[in-house]
């Protein structure tokens, strides 16, 4: 098979590698296509110290079963899946069931960097982390589900089904499917702080109110379009200033949810929090039941999920994605890899 592997920061290269193979409990998945996620970005420049050189990452992907591990009944070999990254112990599977991604000795599908991932041609994956998709899904589509399933989790950690506006910081993938989750659980009005104009259009396409933080501060920007704060915040961006644009935009008591990693170490005005009473939620990525929740939100806007995807690259194109792409090249949405399939 081909894989897309990082040779040292900063440079991606298909290889070939050896065909792997299903043990008992587990799937071959052949992989059409894999998204590049913001965390795949910062694996490719070293930002983030969660990727080591020679590793094969990604986690947003769909694919084919392939061949079935002794002891796997119930998946066909043909469907359509996706892959749930998130990986806990199979003897704690029911134990941890609603809160698998804590799990302290869970693994991560793209991170782990002795497990083979998705930006290669076959993985194989235990079979409880496989998800079948409708027949009616599109293929590329099945690459959304789990950035989708972050904004999912995302919006249950602070309850945004109670509120009735919400500001997202940051209108890259994740901050647009924050918007798609948003609107699901009947938040009427979703404003999201973005600069790229080609991001804020393609934001007002998703139904959202889409504001420039080189404009004024957002914070004003708000109050301008709400009357008043929003009853929460998302921050998608996870620096600094996304932060306190978050803070200072919510009022007394409301609740910010920390959703992008952009840096590892923040800044915060601890007053902004103590002395109104705001709550700074952490989320990271999703229970299995987020997981499941996505794929029906995806498969339920089929022409939004066009939307999400602005291209498409065969695999021998994908290092020069990866270095356009960590260059800041405007892409809007999503790019994904195609690996495998028509």
């Amino acid at each position: 098979m081909q894989a897309l592997v990082l040779k040292e920061f900063n440079t991606m290269a298909v290889e070939e590698r050896r065909d792997p193979e299903a043990g008992p409990g587990e799937v071959l998945v052949a992989v059409e296509a894999t998204g590049i996620c913001g965390s795949d970005l910062h694996g490719f420049t070293g930002k983030n110290g969660r990727r080591v050189p020679g590793q094969i990452m990604g986690h947003e992907t769909v694919g084919r079963v392939a061949a079935l591990g002794d002891g796997v009944v119930d998946l066909e070999v043909g469907s359509l899946v996706t892959v749930n990254p998130v990986v806990v112990p199979q003897q704690d599977a029911a134990e941890w069931a609603g809160r698998e991604h804590q799990h302290p000795g869970k693994y991560v599908i793209g991170v782990r960097p002795d497990v083979v991932a998705a930006f290669a041609q076959l993985m194989v994956v235990p079979a409880r982390n496989v998800v079948p998709l409708p027949r009616s899904m599109p293929a590329e589509h099945g690459a959304l589900v789990e950035p989708v399933a972050v904004a999912v989790h995302a919006t249950r950690r602070v309850d945004a089904a109670a509120a009735t506006s919400a500001l997202v910081v940051g209108g890259g993938p994740i901050g647009q499917s924050l918007v798609l989750a948003l609107a699901r659980v009947g938040v009427p009005r979703v404003l999201v702080s973005e600069i790229d104009p080609a991001r804020r259009s393609l934001l007002e396409r998703l139904g959202a109110t889409a504001l420039d933080p080189t404009a004024g501060p957002i914070s004003d920007q708000v109050k301008g379009q709400l009357g008043g704060p929003a009853d929460v915040a998302f921050d998608a961006a996870g620096v600094t200033g996304s932060v306190a644009d978050a803070l200072d935009s919510t009022p007394l008591g409301a609740s910010v949810c920390l959703v992008g990693m952009g840096q590892p170490r923040l800044e915060l005005d601890a007053f902004a929090i103590s002395t109104m009473e705001r709550s700074l939620v952490g989320s990271f990525t999703y229970t299995a039941a987020d997981f499941r929740d996505a794929v029906e939100m995806v498969a339920a806007g089929p022409e939004i999920a066009d939307a999400l995807i602005s291209r498409v690259v065969p695999l021998d194109e994908a290092p020069a994605a990866f270095t356009s792409l960590a260059g800041g090249d405007g892409t809007p949405g999503k790019v994904l890899v195609r690996l495998s399939g028509s």
